[in-house]
């Protein structure tokens, strides 16, 4: 089987992240059956598992940079991908080559095939079989922690096939996916707080609405876990930033510890206190048997590496792709661009999926947006571009319309002075494309 096989065998499942169309799932039976067959490959190494609306992945990224650095053996499972199947699985840092990619899907489908009949009408989807597949990468690599980035949600997410874990973390929630999560943050905020499992420790990064945190605090609560609330228990503040990055200063009871980052923006360095707190759990831990320092902390924050998240792809005009896809994650993204980049005004090149509030991101960006080129990608589910262009009527923004991101970021750069500012935003598929064209016609990207 060739990489493209088994991509193609994988997209003949009910691949939701491209449809749209997510069915209802009671529980995880499916999931928890094709695990059953593979001989529980998920079980076995000490476990972080994280969910939220924003940030999630950013968290995971810090955590498995620390971890590594400190000389465990990692394995991180994230989604989606910018622009390979195969940055999904991540072992040492490394993403999975081609050849291990089908090699994975191989493995999985001669039990996929004895399952089919078994299930009835309950069906496997492509993410059940993603997931599976890293867990029978950190087996055979025999990793001492996995690091795992929920899909979607929390309680019937594919991930979610724990009775008990080392760590499981809430990152910062907002309203996000009402059709399938709940029309109300405490809704959504249940949703997420169900990868808590009884008696595992739980980090709980900062929460912008109370009706949030009151919801994970029950959780906890009734799950008789123990928290570690980042906002109650951290401090940090930026000492210095650049494009480049930022020096960071974490306190914590134990003491400081000073951090260059090289990802910007007030949200990472929120992020960073909450991988923070994630490894000073670990490694206080009787159970995980993890070791640490600060120095490992430090070692693994600066090399982390997580693109398309308010990441610089171009200087002359400066030109940024963030994966913000709501009005709060909007909201960051205008506060990390006044802070750290020093600007009132940019011009927005906007793509986003038909499921997100492109009026409340639209919102957010329009008192600093001087132009702003709709656009789509070549995702199943992009948003016509007419819409995104509605959203931003009556709001005084000239606004024009592209038939692809390629022909957006040339009209942006086109009309933006060398000393402007252009930001690629709405979807992380759109963060993937101007980072692809741009990298394709020779300019460099950072990282």
């Amino acid at each position: 089987m060739t990489y493209e096989d088994a991509i193609e065998y994988l997209l003949t499942f009910a691949d939701f992240e491209r449809s749209g169309r997510f069915q209802d799932r009671p529980d995880v039976a499916p999931m928890l059956a094709l695990l059953r067959e593979l001989g529980d490959p998920h079980l076995g190494r000490v476990t972080v598992h994280i969910a939220g609306s924003k940030g999630k992945g950013s968290v995971a990224a810090m955590v498995e940079s620390c971890l590594r650095a400190a000389g465990h053996g990692t394995g991180l499972y994230t989604s989606p991908h910018l622009h390979s199947y195969c940055e999904r699985i991540r072992v040492d840092g490394q993403p999975i080559s081609e050849t291990q990619f089908a090699a994975l899907v191989e493995a999985v489908q001669p039990a996929v095939e004895r399952l089919t009949e078994q299930l009835g009408e309950r069906r496997l989807v492509t993410f059940d079989l993603l997931t599976a597949m890293a867990f029978l990468a950190f087996r055979q690599r025999e990793v001492d922690v996995q690091v795992l980035e929920v899909g979607l949600g929390g309680r019937v997410d594919s991930t979610n096939v724990f009775e008990t874990k080392d760590l499981a973390v809430i990152t910062p929630l907002s309203l996000e996916h009402t059709a399938i999560l709940g029309d109300d943050i405490e809704s959504i905020a249940r949703e997420k707080a169900a990868i808590i499992t009884p008696q595992c420790t739980i980090v709980m990064a900062p929460q912008t609405d109370p009706g949030a945190g009151r919801t994970v605090r029950d959780a906890v609560k009734a799950a008789s876990a123990r928290l570690i609330d980042v906002a109650g228990q951290y401090r940090w503040r930026v000492l210095d930033h650049d494009l480049r990055g930022q020096t960071l200063r974490i306190e914590r009871s134990e003491g400081a510890v000073e951090v260059w980052l090289p990802l910007i923006g007030g949200h990472q360095a929120e992020n960073a206190a909450t991988a923070v707190a994630c490894i000073d759990a670990l490694r206080g831990s009787r159970d995980t048997a993890l070791s640490g320092t600060d120095e490992d902390i430090a070692r693994g924050l600066s090399a982390v590496q997580w693109h398309g998240r308010m990441e610089v792809l171009r200087e002359h005009p400066l030109v940024i792709a963030d994966g913000a896809h709501n009005g709060e994650s909007a909201r960051r993204l205008v506060e990390a661009l006044r802070e750290y980049v020093r600007v009132d005004r940019a011009t927005f090149i906007v793509a986003c999926l038909g499921d997100k509030d492109v009026a409340a991101l639209a919102a957010e960006i329009a008192p600093m947006a001087e132009r702003v080129f709709a656009t789509q990608t070549a995702h199943p589910r992009a948003m016509n571009p007419s819409q995104i262009v509605a959203s931003f009527r009556g709001s005084g923004v000239p606004t024009d319309t592209c038939d692809s991101v390629k022909s957006a970021v040339d009209k942006a750069i086109d009309v933006t002075q060398p000393d402007g500012v252009i930001c690629l935003l709405g979807s992380l598929s759109v963060a993937a494309a101007g980072r692809e064209y741009l990298l394709r016609v020779g300019v460099r990207a950072r990282g």
